[in-house]
């Protein structure tokens, strides 16, 4: 049988790798297990300017780094592998990766969420370099600029409304002809004079060679298309969790996050979540750093009480 861990933690995000500096610190023998580049999905930034501590701004690769070497520092150990299941036997947590099975006396999930995309060509290659998922994050680097933002529910309109504290023009772009956000959302829109509506519209085509430079949007009710220039486009359609894998066997909440109670538990004695997957956590840096320490004190205090 493989060796037999306190903690295995899920997902190698601020929150994950947050929560192995604790577990580390704890002197339990910690596992993190991440399918691809320990970050998670603030890698997608280019900069961070909003993360306390950091008054200049810091590159999030570099940040990252650093949040894996004190982990490791303490003694937690990163391996790549995908959690595909995680069941029970007797006593311990098995985590069922693609490579093998980790067993633990407790398990944290921290694996995020993802960004739900348009799926256009030149989305990816632009992300970071004119193209934004996050307004709170990349916002300020749109000062005195014309940007879009594509979407028409609650985030997207915060998003928009946000923008405009940094630019001199905002772009909604809604594929329907009304908002299915709330209505006070909607009526500060309506009530900005730096922000303009296209309604019925899609976007067909994001451009630009080193940099994002302009779409072609395609109005759905006559199928006219037409080119705009701009300086950013945010794309804020949704999120989600990275929860597939938990469906029918955690509570989850309508958006198929993880429910957690102020202790970071979930439904499930002995495991625990944290970060962008839980149904506690604005999607934030901080914030999901903040949840991922919480589950790791909890998770201490959990395996003392059952030794």
């Amino acid at each position: 049988m493989s060796q037999t861990f306190d903690v295995v933690i899920l997902g190698a995000g601020p929150a994950g790798l947050a929560a192995a500096i604790y577990t580390g610190r704890a002197r339990l023998n910690t596992l993190v297990l991440e399918k691809g580049v320990p970050g998670g999905q603030i890698l997608l930034t280019d900069f961070v300017e909003n993360y306390p501590g950091f008054p200049e701004g810091v590159i999030p690769f570099e940040l990252m780094e650093n949040f894996r070497k004190q982990a490791e520092k303490f003694g937690a150990k990163i391996e790549t592998d995908n959690a595909r299941e995680i069941r029970k036997q007797k006593d311990l947590w098995f985590v069922v990766g693609n490579k093998k099975e980790y067993p633990a006396h407790v398990v944290i999930i921290a694996t995020g969420s993802v960004y739900r995309r348009l799926g256009l060509p030149g989305e990816g290659k632009l992300t970071g370099k004119g193209v934004s998922f996050c307004a709170t994050c990349d916002g300020a680097f749109f000062r005195d600029q014309e940007i879009a933002v594509v979407g028409g529910g609650d985030n997207a309109l915060t998003e928009a409304l946000f923008l405009t504290k940094f630019c001199k023009k905002v772009n909604v772009i809604h594929r329907r002809d009304k908002f299915r956000a709330t209505k006070i959302l909607q009526e500060r829109i309506f009530a900005n004079e730096k922000i303009k509506v296209l309604w019925d519209s899609v976007v067909e085509e994001i451009s630009g060679e080193e940099k994002f430079e302009s779409i072609t949007i395609r109005n759905v009710k006559d199928n006219k298309t037409s080119k705009m220039k701009l300086d950013g486009l945010f794309i804020s359609i949704g999120m989600d969790p990275n929860t597939e894998f938990v469906k029918g066997f955690i509570d989850l909440d309508e958006f198929g996050q993880i429910k957690v109670n102020q202790s970071m538990a979930t439904s499930q004695p002995g495991i625990f979540a944290a970060g962008d997957v839980t149904n506690a956590c604005p999607e934030q840096m901080a914030t999901a750093v903040g949840t991922g320490v919480a589950a790791a004190l909890s998770v201490d205090e959990y395996l003392s009480n059952l030794k």
